[in-house]
């Protein structure tokens, strides 16, 4: 039987770095490879992609966090000190999201860039953090679901040594994170094969795909999972994903239809 991997991957100066860290670090610098490329076939300069790297970090930080922090209110109202603890666990991807797209909006409005644009380019980078990013979860033994048994697992075609990492708690648990993973893995594919499409290039179209997107793969997973913020009995992931199913969808519906009627007269 294989041992369980170790989440921390070397020692700097007596300080542990963590896989998690790693696999996040490397997916920002992909994701932003990625922005700068597209921004290139835009004519954006990439100095703007690096500045709302910079920006952006910070400002998704504070949005995972006080996002988590909202929904657990009923313990951080005792625990002031822990909020800003952030290494101790307790982020939000939608939170991060939220934080990250109201700087995105302010920053393109302080330089004058087409926002719609902007987010295009910056919609398959922030995917593939998301892809990457569970793995993250994978190495830190988090981000699962309910109890399942090894006999399940096997009959996935699941390697042993993801397997092994999935016994927590001394019960085998239904790996989420790879079903959202996946999912994700998809939808980038399909954002990169139509992206450049003609009748695809409409602005704003990718970002609205990958909202979709995302949302579908998000309420499927998170019914799931275990750790779900709750709001009563409401996982709040699942209530987001449908409000922007709803919002996107109509929006993207109305933009059709006002360059088709813009285009018949």
């Amino acid at each position: 039987m294989l041992a369980q991997l170790n989440p921390i991957a070397f020692y700097l100066l007596g300080w542990p770095v963590r896989w998690y860290g790693i696999i996040i670090a490397t997916g920002v610098l992909v994701a932003l490879w990625l922005s700068v490329k597209e921004g290139q076939r835009h004519g954006i300069d990439e100095d703007h992609f690096y500045n709302l790297l910079l920006l952006g970090i910070p400002c998704a930080l504070v949005g995972a966090r006080g996002y988590y922090v909202i929904f657990e209110w009923s313990y951080y109202r005792q625990h002031l000190a822990e909020i800003p603890a952030l290494w101790d666990g307790g982020i939000a991807i939608y939170g991060g999201l939220i934080g990250g797209l109201l700087l995105v909006v302010g920053y393109a409005n302080y330089q004058h860039l087409r926002l719609a644009t902007i987010l295009d380019c910056l919609a398959p980078g922030i995917l593939v953090g998301q892809i990457m990013g569970r793995w993250g979860n994978f190495m830190n033994q988090e981000a699962f679901g309910a109890v399942t048994t090894h006999a399940t697992l096997v009959a996935q075609h699941l390697p042993n040594w993801l397997i092994q990492q999935m016994q927590i708690g001394g019960a085998y648990r239904t790996p989420t994170f790879l079903y959202e993973s996946l999912g994700n893995l998809v939808g980038l594919i399909l954002i990169l094969s139509l992206r450049h499409r003609q009748w695809f290039e409409t602005p704003g179209n990718v970002f609205r795909l990958y909202l979709l997107w995302y949302a579908i793969v998000r309420m499927i997973v998170e019914g799931m999972r275990t750790d779900s913020l709750m709001l009563g009995p409401i996982r709040v992931s699942q209530a987001l994903s449908v409000v922007i199913l709803v919002v996107v969808g109509i929006n993207w519906i109305l933009t059709a239809w006002h360059r088709h009627a813009t285009r018949k007269e």
